[in-house]
């Protein structure tokens, strides 16, 4: 396959959203950027606003957020639309990668848990690359250290705002190693 055969699904945020956007746009790969309107986005390229029949189809109840990932998540607009966006995105992308911190009950830190968790529920290929431990790891039932590789024509690039040069290195270096003999 191309590389122009590839698409890379993201929200577009500042942080890991941007640099795989970036890095996918510095090889030749396509990017589809989910959003809704009124949202603030670091990457505006090839955005795919998506409108309010679409955004339900990815509905889910607050408190089962909440639950799945330890954490509470109060009804407000915004949170249930980014929630609703990352459902898109998991959804539309058969391997996912996230950039993050792993915790000790195995899910992800912040709304970037939301596509781990989603990503497992959908059993597609999951990969998290833990910023402190400055490692990538699989999920298989459990973390299991690893060194993934982009192997599907459609991925999710997604993670923390916070994006160390760990991080950053370790994003382009997905990249690297993945299509390094496509170029």
């Amino acid at each position: 396959m191309k590389l122009s055969d590839y698409t890379l699904f993201s929200s577009g945020l500042k942080g890991a959203e941007a640099c795989f956007g970036e890095t996918a746009e510095k090889m030749g790969i396509k990017e589809v950027v989910y959003s809704f309107e009124g949202h603030k986005l670091t990457r505006e390229k090839n955005v795919v606003i998506l409108g309010k029949e679409q955004l339900e189809r990815g509905d889910i109840s607050m408190e089962l957020a909440s639950r799945m990932l330890n954490r509470t998540y109060y009804e407000t607009d915004k949170i249930r639309r980014v929630l609703q966006t990352i459902f898109h995105m998991v959804n539309s992308g058969h391997q996912v990668f996230v950039i993050g911190t792993i915790q000790e009950d195995n899910s992800v830190k912040g709304g970037t848990g939301w596509a781990v968790e989603l990503a497992k529920m959908f059993n597609r290929p999951l990969h998290v690359f833990d910023q402190p431990q400055k490692k990538w790891f699989t999920w298989k039932s459990g973390w299991h250290e690893d060194s993934p590789r982009i192997e599907y024509d459609t991925f999710v690039g997604s993670g923390t705002r916070y994006l160390s040069d760990a991080g950053r290195e370790a994003i382009e270096k997905l990249f690297e190693i993945s299509f390094n003999e496509k170029k």
